[in-house]
């Protein structure tokens, strides 16, 4: 076993210039590169039909440069008034609080559940209770769905609006209530890779046409809208996909299939790996089986994690705490924020570690992060601290 060579955490696989040829080729044809372009709207049309094969209702896409940007575009399309009350759980990216800052609202930290790790329903009713919120930004956690239909049912029963940061969860995350928006990001580290872009899902057309309008600086194309065509209407962003990470996102798509089933093999190997030599001694996010994994998350007690990352460190492994800091414990000019009590979000975060993921892990890789893991659990006292 080579100990000096390098794990990543990730690395991205993307479409290779074969794959993106006749794409390209389509682009230099057109000679339209941006602002809503042919490829585009074909791209939209073809996620439009995956999402509503898990759909009893009719779907729309629309493209964003990023998912970040959709999730503020999709949160500020909620014309709410300013300063109004989002919860979000504690346990995410950072993107999921800058974006309802930037959209003018204040953040409501809440906490998790212990099983699933994501907020539910039943935590923000609590959260919006004490605290008057008027919206959810649910998140789906390390790829974990959400579930869309009881989140419309508290959305109906609440009067809430609830929007879902599914980032990382295209595959996974289907949108089977069309009341409830749903944001999914073509990062390059993504399951559908574009390199950069963002993709808003609904089965609401007015938001999916008002996404549409944000991202075109909020400039009126619609001659039956009320304003004059070319009239600002809304203050919106330059938000919109270009068409060379369209070209790349058909590539993607092209190959979505082998590269799921490829994930879900080395996933499934590495996680019985890690079970046999460790068994009780790691923590899983409960949940479904991803169908395409694009990161690797587990938990386990605090000190073992430290002892771990050391070993790590020292076998040029690469590891990263996700999410964390939690939302809260951010820099305090990332204000202002309301903070609910997160007693389990702090205890998860304790021992959460990410290990190396990506489609390019071979068996030797597995066996390297597994005996580094098998090393940090083997004492009895800092296997069971917590």
């Amino acid at each position: 076993m080579n100990r000096h060579t390098a794990i990543p955490l990730l690395t991205p696989l993307l479409p290779n210039r074969d794959a993106l040829a006749p794409y390209l080729a389509k682009l230099d044809h057109n000679r339209h590169y941006s602002n809503f372009g042919p490829l585009n709207g074909a791209l939209e049309e073809r996620l439009s039909a995956i999402f509503e094969a898990h759909s009893p209702d009719p779907i729309h896409v629309t493209t964003t440069s990023s998912a970040t940007l959709g999730l503020e575009l999709v949160l500020s399309s909620l014309d709410l008034p300013p300063g109004s009350k989002v919860i979000v759980p504690a346990l995410t990216f950072v993107a999921s609080l800058t974006a309802i800052i930037r959209a003018g609202y204040i953040p409501v930290i809440a906490d998790i559940d212990p099983h699933s790790w994501l907020l539910t329903p039943a935590i923000a009713t609590q959260a919006a209770a004490q605290t008057g919120a008027q919206a959810v930004l649910a998140v789906s956690a390390f790829g974990q769905p959400q579930d869309t239909q009881g989140w419309s049912i508290f959305q109906r029963q609440s009067g809430i609006n609830v929007v879902i940061d599914a980032a990382g969860a295209f595959g996974s995350q289907w949108v089977k209530a069309p009341d409830i928006p749903v944001v999914y990001s073509m990062h390059a580290t993504k399951s559908l890779a574009a390199g950069e872009g963002g993709l808003v899902v609904s089965g609401n057309p007015s938001v999916n046409s008002t996404v549409r309008q944000l991202s075109n600086f909020g400039i009126n194309l619609d001659a039956n809208a009320g304003f004059p065509v070319g009239h600002l209407s809304f203050v919106g962003s330059n938000a919109k996909l270009s068409e060379y990470h369209a070209a790349v996102a058909h590539a993607s798509l092209d190959q979505w299939d082998a590269q799921a089933r490829l994930r879900q093999d080395i996933y499934r190997a590495y996680r019985q790996a890690l079970e046999d030599a460790c068994g009780d001694l790691l923590q899983w996010q409960a949940g479904i089986t991803l169908a395409a994994p694009t990161i690797f998350c587990l938990r386990m007690a605090a000190k073992a994690r430290d002892r771990l990352e050391t070993i790590c460190q020292q076998r040029q492994i690469s590891t990263r705490r996700w999410y964390q800091p939690l939302l809260h414990q951010h820099a305090a000019k990332v204000a202002p924020i309301i903070k609910q009590p997160t007693p389990i979000a702090e205890a998860i975060a304790t021992g959460l570690i990410g290990l190396p993921f990506s489609p390019f892990m071979t068996n030797e890789d597995i066996n390297r992060v597994v005996e580094a893991t098998r090393l940090a659990t083997a004492s009895p006292i800092l296997a069971h601290q917590p």
